[in-house]
């Protein structure tokens, strides 16, 4: 298997120069165009082309009698094309949903490929090898015609992208607003629906027809998690959907018994399981530190809050407050108080005696400051919004947290730098 490895990357075989070729360029151009068709929301309808491409290429096969690529192309195409078609008919001119009718004229379409398929079969036309290939794919077997036909289909599908990058982004996140300066939707929506067609056209010689779904759709799905920007994530797609590609390839040539299709979709499926889980910002893990993070914050700042809040009830200000006592005001767990002190202690908000823990300068800033951000939002509610003074502490429980100095300032300037709250309690200026 090693020596394999070494061999695949040699490229002394020219097949495997067509089928990583192949691939990475299927993979690529597939990608680009379904990010487009994902923020849409219209991942499913990929598939629904997909299936319908079966029907066209045995129509065309039927025809002439030659598996005459260019020919078995303008089939799929065609029935791909149709297949949009019935989806937008059946939406508009009944109450049945999208997703019901992409369900059924998937079905339909592939019943009718696999019927005209058994049909081919039962004919004896020797031209008909290969044929259901476009069920399963055939990316191991490329020939130099195919790299070439898909090559050319795959570049023109990213220029036509490149050209047309701002239109196809407005009308992806904003049709109306499209509509309202002119620009023509419905020629663009029909451009759109073409590349798709194509890029499903040329990508089910890879993965054929159960799995072209997922080469158009996971590589946004999994680059999405890395970037907010449609630009970073068509090229962020690109790379996943090439990379996949020849991937998918590699493994099947160092293992031969493996189908080269269905690996392409297990490592973008891996792919999108490792960005769901540990991209930076969106990623599971991350979400979940961050959680961890404002928890932390929150019980952090509400045991700073009340230790001001007992020195004011006691005008005990730079005197030790013990845990017990703490623990009256503030209401959590031994051990996680331990942990909370710990933590406060080592930020310098708290310095440490005999009798307990006293807060620092540092800390003293911090605390009132977290005070006078609790009572100005509890008389921001009563005064604005007319809420009953008794309503308002949890409220500003948990708004405290989050307001901002810019806010803070404009609250400040709009009550008029107020001296109590709306409890007659004193609000600490620093």
């Amino acid at each position: 298997m090693w020596e394999n490895a070494l061999s695949f990357f040699d490229f002394d075989d020219t097949n495997v120069i067509y089928v990583s070729l192949g691939t990475v360029i299927l993979g690529a151009g597939a990608a680009v165009v379904g990010a487009f068709t994902f923020f849409r929301k219209k991942a499913l309808i990929g598939d629904a082309i997909a299936h319908a491409i079966l029907p066209g290429v045995c129509l065309a096969f039927i025809l002439s009698g030659t598996k005459n690529y260019f020919l078995l192309i303008l089939g799929a195409f065609f029935t791909g094309w149709l297949s949009i078609i019935a989806v937008d008919y059946i939406v508009k001119k009944s109450k049945i949903k999208e997703d019901t009718a992409i369900g059924l004229i998937l079905s339909v379409f592939f019943g009718v490929g696999i019927m005209l398929l058994t049909y081919i079969q039962q004919t004896g036309n020797a031209a008909q090898t290969g044929l259901d290939s476009f069920l399963f794919g055939k990316a191991a077997s490329m020939l130099a015609q195919d790299v070439i036909i898909f090559s050319a289909i795959s570049i023109m599908l990213m220029i036509m992208i490149f050209l047309f990058y701002k239109e196809l982004k407005l009308i992806t996140y904003d049709k109306d607003f499209a509509q309202s300066v002119g620009l023509p939707v419905k020629w663009i929506e029909f451009l759109l629906s073409s590349l798709t067609v194509l890029a499903v056209v040329t990508g089910i010689q890879a993965v054929g027809v159960v799995l072209m779904a997922a080469l158009l759709i996971t590589p946004t799905a999994a680059a999405k998690y890395w970037s907010g920007s449609l630009s970073i994530i068509l090229v962020l797609a690109a790379f996943i959907g090439g990379f996949s590609g020849v991937s998918g390839a590699f493994i099947s040539y160092i293992a031969p018994n493996m189908p080269t299709g269905p690996w392409v979709v297990m490592v973008l499926s891996l792919f999108a399981i490792f960005s769901i889980l540990f991209a930076p910002r969106k990623g599971y893990f991350s979400r979940l530190w961050q959680q961890l993070k404002n928890r932390r914050q929150i019980q952090d700042e509400n045991i700073l809050k009340a230790f001001h809040q007992i020195a004011e009830s006691e005008n005990s200000f730079g005197a030790a407050k013990t845990i017990e006592k703490l623990r009256e005001k503030r209401y959590y767990s031994l051990p996680l108080m331990k942990r909370i002190l710990q933590r406060l202690k080592r930020q310098g908000y708290l310095k440490k005696t005999v009798e307990g823990y006293f807060l620092s300068d540092y800390g003293q800033r911090k605390a009132a400051r977290l005070v006078k951000l609790h009572r100005l939002w509890e008389l921001y509610l009563t005064e604005y919004l007319r809420i009953a003074p008794d309503h308002v502490h949890e409220d500003a429980d948990t708004i405290e947290h989050i307001i901002t100095p810019e806010l803070e300032k404009k609250l400040e300037e709009k009550l008029g730098y107020p001296e109590v709250g709306p409890h007659n309690s004193k609000i600490p200026y620093n």
